[in-house]
């Protein structure tokens, strides 16, 4: 099995990412999307850390990953692995939702389902989705979204004012000294100043709400405002120097260990949709 990508975006839902690939040496990073990440296995094997819970997807499988949930992923065989994947968004899967008389957001509670019909649903929607056909392309997508929230979904959850923890708020604070500064070096220091706590406090911060180390947060923040500055037009260069990397293949290793895929892949896939 050799390793390619394919990434492109969804004809009728421009924010919705579709992924094609396969891998043997490759491994995902741990990280998060804003995203749901809805993967059907098609040949070999992956393992999966989402959550707390490590898996071993094989073929007609598929993994489910809820919005801001840790993941990562390896070959768990020597011949690697190949997947469909699409990246639904909260407002997308929150619509279909409504659709079916409930209001809130769904969420699944198990990593990996193992449901041939609802497998065959998924092939046929990203297999559609470059479809000349658009309201194929849609209807496909849909149907497919639709079985997996009544079949699978754990539950839907209105929307409600959180309540926060300390370590929650201090997250939050955090987050916008990110957003506020997302072209600097970070340390420790800064983020224990500003909220007043020690730098081990600082640490267990991190791992408690978002299961991720300072330094991989970081990380994921400045993707993805690179991803973002990418998709309004902006060149590589100039996107990845903005959120902070040293270079554009800083930006680029950075990007593949996450994504998968390279920045120039996903800029030719954001082009095509702005054309659209």
């Amino acid at each position: 099995m050799s390793e390619f990508t394919e990434f492109w975006r969804h004809p009728r839902f421009v924010d919705l990412g579709m992924l094609k690939a396969s891998f043997r040496a490759h491994r995902y990073h741990l990280h998060t999307h804003p995203t749901y990440v809805i993967a059907l296995i098609t040949n070999g094997c992956e393992r999966i850390r989402i959550g707390n819970v490590v898996v071993n997807a094989t073929p007609g499988t598929i993994a489910i990953v809820n919005p801001e949930e840790c993941h990562d992923g390896e070959a768990a065989t020597e011949t690697g692995w190949s997947y469909l994947t699409l990246y639904p968004t909260v407002e997308l899967m929150s619509s279909i939702c409504e659709g079916l008389g409930q209001t809130g957001v769904a969420t699944f509670s198990r990593p990996l389902i193992d449901d041939p019909e609802l497998a065959r649903c998924f092939l046929t929607a990203h297999e559609t989705s470059r479809d000349s056909d658009g309201i194929r392309a849609e209807a496909s997508l849909m149907e497919a979204l639709r079985e997996l929230i009544l079949r699978h979904g754990a539950n839907v959850q209105p929307h409600k004012e959180p309540v926060y923890s300390g370590a929650r708020i201090r997250l939050l604070l955090y987050e916008q000294l990110i957003e506020d500064n997302i072209g600097s070096e970070f340390d420790l220091d800064f983020f224990a100043a500003a909220a007043g706590v020690t730098k081990f406090q600082v640490i267990r911060d991190f791992k408690k709400c978002a299961g991720l180390t300072p330094a991989a947060y970081v990380r994921i923040r400045k993707l993805r405002y690179a991803a973002a500055k990418i998709e309004q037009g902006y060149p590589l260069a100039e996107a990845g120097l903005e959120a902070g990397f040293f270079d554009q293949s800083h930006l680029s290793r950075v990007f593949r260990n996450i994504h998968g895929i390279t920045p120039g892949a996903f800029q030719s896939a954001s082009r095509t949709s702005r054309r659209r």
